[in-house]
């Protein structure tokens, strides 16, 4: 029996997490949010950790609001980064691996080429910057972890691109969405059913790795957004725009593809294309409503 403690159990990752355990029934696991653990209290993790004695802590709690980070430092810094430490720290004096959850914005998306485990980060807003402080308090506190970024994450849980432009498309027939900024959109059910099919192969690692997990292929928004309202069989007009058109607070990659080779061969995993997990994700949705 693996024990597994998940936070942020109730965001999209945590939620897919929790919507796939019967598949897992060799697995015990304990689901937290902000209202049952504080993540950011040492003790409170000290004491739930202790008590129920995981083996793996998946980490799906994070402040994921890029533009609002810009001026909510302390509150990023708090869950993007103490709480990372915190974790490695309770996980390293219970003899648990951390599993946490970072993200393709540690890159500044200047690349041309997929970005792998090895290449230089270089974040470029406030939010990427926690994201990688995180990962690096991990690696300084913990004596092994896995780091599992990922990029364009979405859901048929909690807020996300694909729901947004469902209820606008449904409410105004015309949409601007970028067409210059170029990534992989990421199924968060594929993303959880990886972890967990992974997690017996995490027990035995012995040091710090860094992962990259996407679905297969890439696209800008624009396109994805297309995809989206074509196979929900929504009549809107997708119009392709520039970044500069959409001004935010936080810069975004203009390239951010993940090379997923070292996940694939280190665990003899296969990811979904795209396009067909997208459809997955409308077909969830469709029986929800």
């Amino acid at each position: 029996m693996i024990k597994i403690l998940v936070t942020g159990a109730n965001g999209q990752l945590g939620s897919e997490i929790q919507d796939i355990k019967s598949e897992f029934p060799d697995y015990s696991f304990l689901f937290t949010d902000v209202d049952t653990l504080d993540i950011t209290d040492a003790k409170a993790l000290q004491s739930a950790i202790s008590k129920f004695k995981p083996d793996i802590v998946i980490n799906c709690a994070a402040y994921t609001a890029v533009d609002k980070a810009e001026t909510d430092k302390n509150l990023a810094d708090l869950i993007n980064v103490n709480a990372p430490e915190l974790l490695a720290l309770a996980c390293d004096k219970n003899n648990a691996v951390l599993m946490h959850v970072s993200t393709d914005y540690v890159f500044d998306g200047k690349s041309y080429k997929p970005y792998a485990e090895t290449d230089h980060p270089k974040p470029a807003g406030y939010y990427a910057k926690t994201k990688l402080d995180g990962e690096n308090e991990i690696q300084l506190n913990s004596a092994r972890s896995v780091i599992i970024r990922t990029s364009w994450l979405y859901s048929s849980f909690g807020k996300n691109f694909v729901k947004t432009i469902l209820h606008y498309a449904r409410e105004r027939g015309k949409l601007n969405v970028v067409y210059d900024q170029v990534g992989s959109p990421t199924y968060a059910r594929d993303l959880a059913l990886t972890m967990l099919k992974i997690a017996p192969n995490v027990l035995k690692i012995n040091k710090h790795e860094i992962f990259h997990y996407a679905n297969e292929g890439a696209v800008s928004w624009y396109d994805f957004a297309q995809s989206i309202v074509e196979l929900a069989g929504i009549p809107c007009e997708i119009q392709a725009i520039e970044s500069r058109d959409y001004p935010t607070p936080a810069p975004r990659p203009h390239y951010s593809v993940l090379n997923k080779n070292k996940i694939k061969t280190t665990f003899g995993i296969s990811i979904p294309f795209w396009r067909d997990s997208l459809k997955s994700c409308l077909e969830k949705l469709e029986q929800i409503h």
